[in-house]
């Protein structure tokens, strides 16, 4: 079992929360975290998953059953394809309320279990799991290796690369022809395949949603749609601008990135690190790569932007703390980065209280003109936790 760096947040949550939900994408180790969890929480708990047909039963008059079991903490995976239940689980709380009724664990966003978000407010605590991050993993791989085949556990735990691509591409088609449909959602399945393939090629860039629906030739609107999807089942990010009044012509659309950088290099067809050190996509890769790892390890309640002005200012991640500290952080694929006039002309805009470079191994070191040069693991390790 990887220890994973959730697992104190979800302990804590189930202390005062009735209800945790834990969403995130297929196989990214919800199931095997919350069996792990089990013998710590708090009171007796069953475990209950919705794909098996036994356990589908026993929720068949669900009010009946979940009210016998009312001493315990009940457990229901894939909750995502019964959402007729989230009403009974809101009523059922409101007639016992106390910390740890309920752990709920999905595939996909509330919003796109078409989960009205007022249903469960003030009762549940959410979290999402993402595929490992790398200092949950660093003593058993590489940045290299984690970096190239992704963090979804069958993928990085691969014992030979074809199998890792295998299992990726399996689970690219089973997302596309399954898991969809399951939610209710009728989208083509060649017209879904191109529009990850069109992502990919896009990743880091910014968001054109005409230009993708003129290149699939279908509506802006469906566009949407198919992007909320993706957005929604947790694999992409859209990445927003920050705006604030500095009288200055910002860009306004956001920024789109895979998650998984190991789903990003199956789409690339970048299966070795040869291979993707020859793309000319790699620093775009290597800047979602930081970014998402730095998103997932950042203090609670931090928000992420980036910044661009129409005249060529330009921060890669700007980091606001939880006490509103702004933190600007470049990211480049290279241990002897050149720093853009652009990063420091949004310094002077932005006025953060740290500047950090991130690059991808080398020593950390302090520039006289106060830019922090750091390497991606010192910077987790070390200068992100004190960021708080």
């Amino acid at each position: 079992m990887i220890e994973r760096l959730l697992s104190k947040k979800i302990l804590r949550d189930l202390t005062w929360s009735p209800i945790v939900g834990l969403v995130g994408s297929r196989q990214v180790g919800k199931t095997t975290l919350v069996k792990h969890l089990q013998s710590q929480i708090p009171k007796p708990s069953i475990y209950l998953d919705l794909e098996l047909r036994e356990d589908w039963f026993k929720l068949e008059d669900a009010q009946s059953y979940l009210s016998g079991h009312t001493d315990k903490c009940v457990i229901i995976d894939e909750i995502q394809v019964r959402p007729e239940l989230f009403a009974l689980l809101r009523a059922l709380t409101d007639q016992q309320r106390e910390p740890a009724r309920f752990i709920l664990l999905g595939s996909a966003s509330p919003h796109i279990v078409k989960l009205n978000t007022e249903t469960l407010a003030g009762r549940i605590a959410y979290h999402e799991l993402p595929p490992f991050s790398f200092s949950e993993i660093h003593s058993q791989f590489s940045q290299e290796a984690h970096w190239l085949r992704g963090g979804f556990p069958s993928s990085l735990l691969a014992p030979e690369p074809f199998i890792s691509r295998k299992w990726l591409d399996d689970f690219t088609e089973t997302f596309i022809h399954r898991d969809l449909s399951r939610l209710g959602f009728a989208v083509p399945a060649g017209l879904l395949r191109n529009l990850l393939s069109m992502l990919a090629h896009l990743h880091g860039g910014l968001l054109n949603v005409s230009a993708l629906a003129a290149s699939l030739g279908v509506t802006q609107p469906t566009v949407n749609k198919y992007l909320e999807l993706l957005e929604g089942s947790f694999l992409i990010r859209r990445l927003q601008p920050y705006f604030a009044n500095f009288g200055k012509r910002l860009t306004k659309s956001p920024k789109l990135y895979i998650c998984d950088s190991g789903l990003l290099h199956y789409l690339l067809r970048s299966f070795d690190m040869e291979n993707l050190l020859g793309n000319p996509a790699v620093g775009a890769s290597w800047e979602g790569y930081v970014i998402e790892q730095i998103i997932r390890e950042a203090p609670e309640f931090s928000s992420f932007h980036f910044y661009r002005t129409q005249n060529g200012a330009e921060v890669d991640l700007l980091l606001i703390t939880p006490s509103g500290k702004k933190v600007c952080i470049e990211i480049k694929f290279s241990v002897a980065p050149s720093i853009s006039k652009g990063f420091y002309q949004s310094i002077a805009d932005l006025q953060p209280a740290l500047s950090y470079v991130i690059t991808p191994s080398g020593e950390f070191f302090e520039r006289s003109d106060g830019l922090r040069i750091c390497p991606l693991s010192n910077f987790l390790e070390k200068e992100l936790p004190g960021l708080a």
